[in-house]
């Protein structure tokens, strides 16, 4: 059994989320939440957030042991890119790609030996 915790149009470049998600992937979901509160990137506010969601998730739908829960997978996908100018001389302009990131991550229970 696993619970899953979406977060979609985050306005995140996808590849600064993918730094964070290496650092706690299989990680036990306490040492994880302690991992992103001690990363100072931009990404660990959205991705403190998603845990605890799928933390609960895990313990209000499955009834799953939140000290056994683990983070099986983790990943992040690109959204949709704003497209933004910006002026430049002589009156032309440069394209501006805002990224936008759709994160997931999923916790199971670890199994009794």
């Amino acid at each position: 059994m696993e619970a899953k915790a979406y977060l979609k149009y985050a306005r995140i470049s996808p590849r600064k989320v993918q730094i964070v998600l290496d650092l706690i992937r299989g990680k036990d979901a306490g040492t994880a939440m302690a991992i992103l509160k001690n990363t100072p990137k931009a990404a660990s506010e959205y991705l403190i957030k998603l845990l605890k969601s799928a933390m609960a998730n895990a313990e209000h739908n499955f009834g799953m042991n939140v000290e056994k829960l683990y983070v099986s997978e983790c990943f992040v996908c690109p959204g949709p890119t704003l497209k933004r100018m910006l002026p430049r001389a002589k009156g032309s302009g440069d394209r501006l790609l805002k990224r936008t990131s759709h994160m997931t991550i999923v916790l199971k229970e670890k199994e009794e030996a």
